[in-house]
């Protein structure tokens, strides 16, 4: 990294600023002397001229002498067609003829450097030819060129703009940067202070609406996200501790109970009460293991399973409890993981089980125009339905159920089974798979709607094992 960069913003975008400012600033006051020398040196090249035409018409007229009389341009000569000067201006009195070049048509004009002038001085020669009885003369007049900085004064004025301009911009950039800086520190130093302990605390919003103020929306959207994981966490672990230590406190019971009367004690009686409780506590474990994988994001097996052949397949390895119907549309394919979407299947039929009085429901159908609006079902929609005939869920109550160890209170009643964990890991496994699971209104009893997006006729048949 360039040692430059290290350096803070603020000190980075000031030097910035200045170095662009001297160097726009040298540039248009270099293209203004450029101009201003171009205009300056024409100017005084009409002078010269206009000077030599009045020598020429004087000439012509017969009413010149020597010296010749002149006001600004000094430098005046007469040269006859032998090279001979026959009238000069007082400057030019006794030297010789100041350009040796003759004008191709009435007039030219060329620089002239070291000849009759000063040393290292340069000068701009006009020659204009001019006729009287029958004689040809050839009148030069001259005047030094023009200096490359015009004029000391000029140069001293045009590098003080300069040096003002630069060190205004300099300043102004620097207030700039230093005023769209404070935000940032401000929010910085508030995310210094945020930790753990005060999730609750959000950084300043500037009242700019600029890049800094959508910076300080969007940390705080992130800190509003961070609060809710880490509440939802801590949430979460306190169920979970809770829901482990209900089998694990049974089941030291038993012991204790046991131990303080062995005789009375029979171990099939206390076996079978403690299978239960570690039935239920394995239950929660694998539950868990498996939420903790989905939360990682742990990549699973992707090929295209038929929704009905599942079901079925699923319902013959462990009949239900009570009685099932079944209205199982063939061909109803999608693409995911085989494992899990029975581990999907499981839960909800597990979850209609202790709900249900007599009779569950299993639908598996596609839609053709699948979810109005929604990309990720560009083929159709797989829906899988789980109703039972039991209480139902009441409307508010239906999102809360997916919450991770929610159980309603009617279920708790019915059932101490439940761990409160399956109805949130079919969701999880439903999104995973780019799906949806939700409660939809039916007349009797709860109904679980799975949609998961069909998979095209492209897609590539993979192991469903």
């Amino acid at each position: 990294m360039r040692p430059w960069q290290h350096w803070p913003m603020k000190k980075r975008f000031t030097i910035f600023a200045g170095v662009a400012a001297a160097a726009l600033c040298a540039l248009c006051a270099t293209l203004l002397m450029v101009t201003i020398h171009r205009l300056a040196t024409e100017y005084l090249t009409n002078e010269v001229t206009a000077a030599s035409q009045r020598v020429a018409y004087l000439v012509e007229q017969g009413r010149i002498h020597n010296p010749i009389a002149h006001s600004q341009i000094r430098n005046l000569q007469v040269v006859d067609s032998q090279g001979r000067v026959v009238v000069a201006s007082k400057e030019m009195q006794g030297k010789p003829r100041m350009a040796t070049f003759v004008p191709r048509d009435s007039s030219d004009t060329a620089v002239v450097c070291d000849r009759v002038f000063p040393r290292d001085e340069c000068d701009i020669v006009v020659a204009q030819r001019v006729s009287r009885s029958g004689q040809t003369f050839i009148v030069y007049s001259a005047a030094p060129v023009v200096p490359p900085l015009v004029h000391p004064m000029l140069a001293t004025l045009m590098l003080g703009i300069g040096v003002l301009l630069t060190g205004l911009i300099t300043y102004g950039t620097y207030r700039v940067v230093r005023g769209s800086m404070k935000p940032v520190d401000a929010i910085r130093t508030k995310l210094d202070e945020i930790n753990t302990t005060c999730l609750d605390s959000r950084v300043p919003i500037p009242r700019s609406e600029d890049e800094i103020h959508a910076l300080a929306e969007s940390v705080n959207h992130t800190l509003d996200r961070l609060q809710a994981a880490v509440e939802r966490q801590q949430r979460f672990t306190s169920d979970a501790s809770h829901d482990l230590r209900t089998p694990i406190t049974a089941m030291r019971a038993q012991v204790e109970d046991a131990l303080l009367a062995p005789d009375d004690t029979s171990v099939s009686e206390v076996g079978s009460v403690l299978l239960g409780s570690l039935d239920r506590l394995q239950a929660i474990v694998c539950d868990l293991l498996l939420l903790a994988r989905l939360d990682a994001g742990v990549p699973c097996a992707h090929g295209r399973v038929d929704l009905a052949e599942l079901a079925a397949t699923e319902l013959a390895n462990r009949p239900p409890a009570k009685k099932v119907e079944c209205d199982l549309e063939d061909g109803v394919v999608v693409m995911g993981d085989r494992l899990r979407l029975a581990r999907l299947l499981a839960n909800l039929v597990d979850n209609a089980e202790r709900h249900a009085d007599r009779r569950i429901t299993i639908k598996v159908y596609h839609e053709e125009d699948g979810q109005a609006g929604d990309h990720r079902f560009p083929a159709g929609t797989a829906v899988l339905e789980v109703l039972d005939d039991g209480a139902g869920i009441a409307p508010e109550k239906r999102d809360s159920v997916f919450q991770r160890f929610v159980r309603l209170d009617e279920s708790r009643a019915r059932d101490s089974g439940g761990t409160g964990l399956g109805l949130p890991i079919a969701r999880q496994i439903a999104e995973t798979c780019s799906g949806t699971l939700i409660i939809e209104d039916s007349p009797k009893g709860a109904r679980l709607v799975l949609r998961l997006p069909m998979a095209s006729t492209e897609s590539s048949p993979a192991s469903q094992d």
